[in-house]
This record gives C-alpha cells, structure tokens and sequence, in this order.
C-alpha cells in the first residue's frame, strides 16, 4: 500500500475494530462457551459425490488366538482381537487383566511418562462387573472387559482431564465425553487418561517428555504421545487419540503401533478437547490393524452435540479378498521412501493389488494452517487474552503461545482465500480416488498430512519394518541449545506406512491393512526392554 493508502486504512481503525472490541471486552460483552461452534461447518463431501459405502456390515476374522499364554508378558503384548476371544471363551478374566495393565503402568510409566491420571478404582470396578456379566451370558461384544487408555482429552465425570497443558492441570469436568460413554457401553475398562502434548501439540506436557518405547532417548511424537506409547509398551489393550494435523499418525510411526485416523464427521467430538472444529477427529491406536477396525465401530455414530458428525455406515469383512484393488502411489515421492515403503508397495503388488502412479498439483499445501491457526486461536482466545497462556512451558516460536498470539494478526481475506483453496485441493482428491481404491504413502509426508487432514480422508497408519537412525527425532524445530542424541552404532526403530482411503470406507483400509500386516508379519515383534 502506498502512503496515502496507509494513511487512510489507519484513519478509520478505531471505528471498524469498535464492534469487535465491543463483544469481547464492552459493556456489551458476549461471552462464547467453548461448546460454542461456529456456524459454518466443514463437510467432507463434496456436493454430488457419494457420501461413501452403502452396505452397513461388519464381520471380524475368526482367526483361532491361541491358547492363552503362560507368561502375564505375553499377555500384556497381545493384540486387542486375541484378548476379546480369552476373555469372551472366559480363559482371562478383565479383573485378572486390569491388575495387571495397572501393575506395568506403575512400573514403566516412570520411565515412559505417558500416564497423566490412574483410573484404578473406576478400572477394577468396571473390570468386576465385567466378569460378571460374561459369567452370566450376557457378553457385550468384543471390547467387552479390555482395559484402555484415553488420550487425555477426553472429558470422565469426576476425573481430571488437563489436556496436557499447565492451566488446565486441575481441571475436573462433570460429565463423560460421548466416546468414553460409547466405550463404558461397550464393556472396556478405563485404566488410565494419557499424556498429549500440551493442547495436542507434540509430546512434551506438564509431566514432561513422553517417551518412545523403543528408543528412550527420544520423545513418542505427538500430540497422542501417551496412547501410542501406552500401547506400544503393552500398558493397554487399545487406547483413542485424536488427529488434526498428524497427531494419530505421528506417533503410531514413531512408537510402530497402528492408528486408525476416521474420516471427519464419521466419530462425534463431544465432550473433547476443540484444537479446531473443522480438522479435530478422533481414533484408535492399537497393536494390529483389526484391533482399530473393531473399536471405531463401538464409537462410530453421529451425535447432537457435535454439528459435524455425520451419519455413517461402516462395511468391513475380514474374509473380503484384496485381489484386483488399485493402491495409488507418487512417484514424486521416491526419493523421500524408505526401503522398508518401497517393500510395502512390493508386498500390495504381490498381494494382487494393481499399483497406480498418482500425483496431485505442486501447490503451496501448508498455505491451509491459516485455517487451523485461525481456528485454534479463536478456541483458545481466553487463554491467550487473560495471560494464563503464558503458564505452559512450551514457549518456543513453534509452540501454540506464539502461534495464538500470531493469529491476532492473520489477515481475515486470507482466511477465506484459504477456505476456498481447501475445496479445490479437496475436488483434486476425489477426483484422485475415483480413479483408485486407496493410496499408500510415506506415513510422515508432509503434503498428505495436510492434503488427508484438510479434506477429512481417512487412514491407516501399521508398522511396515525398520529402519536404523543415528540421531534421535523430534517434532520441534531444532533447537541449538538443546541437539538431540547421536547414536555409534545406529539404533533400529520401527518405521510405518499409511494408508489413505475414500471417504466413510475404513473397511476397505482395514481388508488391505489386514493382509499387508499377514504378509509383513511384524505384528508381534516389541520393544525391547519392556518385559
């Protein structure tokens, strides 16, 4: 703008910002409950494009798991599909198994801080009448006596839920989240809330650094840090993250567990945390692929008290064939994949998946978090405004203080000019997927991380091999007052592919997950340390 452009902008200010003063601090004051969404919603589907599957159907394998191992270790590690059949042929008691998820929490939490709050008397009480109940006949289903973790995000009446964050340390909420009230219906047992990065932002919170179990010098990845760590370790059956922008994918690669990203709308939010009402979706970590598929579907459904939830079908059959699927993948990407990505592929070809080069357009992705900062700021604008933003301990110019007070300053043109960039990158990705069944990518890709997230696609992240570092990773910028470990010789660690579905069909992720983890057979390998 020229001088006089300036000049005359400056002129008129105090009036054009009046109204918005007048809201938030006059005699007029209007204050917005954090309930309160915005009126506009974000729907992932487009108009005229199918809203997804139409057949409603879920079949579980019937794989036999075995007779139930001698060793507690053995238990603890086992996948939440092994774990339903004990428990519903009565050869484990919940009781038996709580005790003793609630036995390596108190001796390995110490060293993995991913534990923010033990539920154990409301977790032996559910457990207790859980025994009951299948004594009885009466067996709710297969999530029915498993012990769990929650991210702790997730609003439980008379149980403290701090998101992670200083200010909100002592919070205590009154009533259930509607996922933790889905999952009490079902039978699970909460044995524990899970440490997040502060307000779903990386691994670090009031507690400290959650750490990855396979390689303690390192953090777990964020923002569910906790519940992919947790399950890695074997401290739950399953545990329920959340996702806005890579926060169920990051961790389930870096602690080599599987995470279910749903797509947006499919799995109501009430009672959560709000990051940003147009991006925040919740899903299951667990320690194979069916595990995930079997938990989306006891918390699956839409609900009034999150407008974006959605009616959903859910069409799984484990018995369903992979032959003769397209995966899409981007040759642009080859030079960010690893060897263990590239077997992946090879192992979907051998399979009989038919392997399609895809791309998208080379466009400024990341110009999207407008969106989110926007959102986010406005979520947290109290917070910021009163000051107590300033209690965190993460104050680094990537951390959420900066980037809220930032966002004061964010230009309302490109909010929209964002919003309206976000339908186009999502017609580019329907017309994408109907020309493929799925998509198989690098599981930390930046663009799909964003691409996936803005436009509310679904994923699956599993462990797909491993690979050999010689620096520890981290999700903050680097910081030269504090390098991260180096490591002579190098250390192995799990690495993940992701799986990037059409919208509402998880079930078709969950078939090629499912025969990608057989075929791999690296389900049962842990880290070591953890016995």
């Amino acid at each position: 703008m020229s001088y006089a452009d300036r000049a005359q902008a400056a002129s008129n200010w105090r009036n054009s910002m009046a109204p918005l003063y007048e809201r938030r601090t006059g005699p007029r004051r209007v204050d917005l409950a954090p309930g309160l969404a915005p009126y506009s919603q974000w729907n992932a589907v487009l108009p005229g494009r199918s809203p997804g599957p139409r057949r409603n159907e879920f079949v579980r394998s019937h794989r036999d798991p075995g007779p139930l191992p001698a060793s507690d270790v053995d238990v603890a590690f086992a996948p939440l599909w092994k774990l339903a059949r004990w428990i519903q042929t009565r050869q484990l008691q919940s009781e038996r198994l709580t005790n003793l998820y609630l036995q390596r929490i108190q001796t390995w939490d110490p060293r993995l801080k991913c534990v923010i709050t033990v539920t154990r008397d409301l977790a032996l009480e559910q457990a207790r009448q859980a025994d009951r109940e299948i004594a009885a006949g009466r067996y709710r289903g297969p999530l029915h006596g498993i012990p769990w973790g929650a991210k702790d995000l997730l609003d439980t009446a008379g149980i403290r839920t701090t998101y992670g964050a200083e200010p909100f340390e002592n919070r205590v909420p009154a009533k259930d989240a509607v996922v933790v009230e889905r999952l009490h219906q079902a039978g699970a047992v909460l044995v524990a809330k899970l440490s997040m990065g502060a307000l779903a932002l990386n691994d670090v919170w009031f507690g400290g650094q959650t750490k990855n179990p396979w390689l303690l010098q390192e953090g777990s990845g964020g923002s569910s840090a906790g519940p992919a760590a947790a399950t890695a370790a074997g401290l739950v059956g399953f545990s329920i993250g959340s996702e806005t922008e890579g926060s169920i994918v990051d961790p389930s690669d870096r602690c080599g567990v599987c995470g279910l990203r749903p797509t947006f709308g499919r799995v109501p939010r009430t009672g959560a945390m709000t990051l940003c009402w147009s991006l925040d979706k919740l899903g299951p970590i667990a320690r194979s692929v069916e595990d995930t598929l079997l938990v989306l579907q006891a918390i699956s459904g839409p609900d009034a008290g999150d407008l974006s939830s959605v009616p959903s079908v859910l069409d799984y059959d484990a018995r369903t064939g992979v032959r003769g699927l397209r995966v899409g993948y981007f040759p642009r990407w080859e030079r960010a994949a690893t060897e263990v990505d590239r077997h992946a592929l090879e192992q979907l070809r051998a399979l009989g998946l038919e392997a399609v080069a895809v791309d998208l357009p080379d466009w400024p992705y990341d110009s999207l978090n407008t969106i989110l900062f926007a959102e986010a700021a406005a979520a947290f604008e109290e917070l910021t405004l009163s000051g107590r933003v300033d209690q965190m301990r993460m104050q680094t110019p990537d951390a959420w203080p900066n980037t809220f007070r930032q966002a004061r300053f964010l230009s309302a043109v490109d909010a929209v000019q964002a919003d309206r960039f976000r339908r186009l990158v999502a017609q580019e990705m329907a017309t994408l997927l109907s020309r493929v069944d799925l998509l198989i990518v690098p599981s930390l890709r930046d663009e799909m991380l964003t691409i996936g997230n803005f436009t509310g696609y679904p994923s699956l992240t599993l462990r797909a091999g491993f690979i050999h570092i010689t620096q520890a990773r981290s999700d903050w910028a680097p910081d030269p007052q504090r390098p991260l470990p180096h490591f002579h010789p190098p250390r192995r660690v799990p690495h993940s592919v992701t799986l990037v579905g059409r919208l509402f069909d998880e079930g078709t992720l969950g078939t090629v997950g499912l025969a990608l983890e057989r075929a791999l057979n690296l389900e049962d390998e842990r880290p070591p340390g953890f016995a």
